[in-house]
């Protein structure tokens, strides 16, 4: 009587189901694409901290009767200013910390909008895609990597060297960038955009946070 054979694959899925050998073990957190939208990181910030009313800690709108003092975020701000409120009027200004304008209304810096697509490789690093619009035409951005299993938070280029990390966006507002991070993301990361104020990348660093650098965007696996 001839007796069925198995084929390879099916060996080594047996073997490994039976012994929880190297293959199993081995196999990455996800095989697969895995695509997460971005949220405004006011939102982000304000949900994780519970702010009321929910605030950008990093953008300010103008208030003559504010005094100078240090924001949630640790952030000093200038006399004059407060952080811009999620329920402010879409038409106001926004302005840094020091009382400087960055150009856009509140509407416009709230209204951006993407995805990311995580795509893991086969040497353990991964691709990030990430689709972005509605940013600010000919704005200078960045993306990093938050590390949330850091005391404090911790921050670094998402491509592990800040040379390939920052990108500028098209007259259209939009832009289409991919990085390789050095390691696949997990729930303690997160994709972060890094608006640039000054116009410049700060390469390794975020740059001067709520002065000349600002978190607009924030997607978490």
């Amino acid at each position: 009587m001839n007796k069925q054979r198995k084929s390879p694959l099916a060996a080594v899925l047996v073997g490994g189901l039976i012994g929880l050998g190297g293959y199993i073990l081995a196999a990455p957190a996800y095989a697969h694409n895995v695509v997460l939208p971005f949220v405004t990181h006011a939102e982000f910030f304000s949900t994780e901290t519970h702010q009321s009313p929910p605030i950008d800690p990093q953008v300010f709108v103008a208030q003559p009767s504010a005094t100078a003092g240090v924001g949630p975020q640790g952030i000093a701000h200038a006399a004059g200013v407060r952080n811009a409120r999620i329920g402010d009027a879409g038409s106001l200004h926004i302005v840094n910390a020091q009382d400087k304008p960055l150009g856009l209304s509140l509407a416009a810096w709230l209204g951006a909008t993407g995805k990311v697509t995580l795509m893991p490789m086969k040497d353990g690093h991964e691709k990030v895609k990430v689709l972005l619009s509605h940013l600010k035409p000919g704005g200078t951005y960045s993306l990093f990597e938050n590390h949330f299993d850091q005391k404090p938070i911790g921050f670094t280029p998402l491509d592990g060297t800040g040379k390939t990390n920052s990108f500028v966006a098209s007259r259209q507002g939009k832009a289409t960038v991919t990085v390789i991070a050095p390691e696949p993301l997990t729930h303690d990361n997160a994709v972060l955009l890094v608006y640039h104020s000054d116009g410049k990348a700060h390469g390794m660093s975020r740059g001067n946070i709520g002065v000349d650098a600002h978190h607009q965007l924030i997607a978490r696996p």
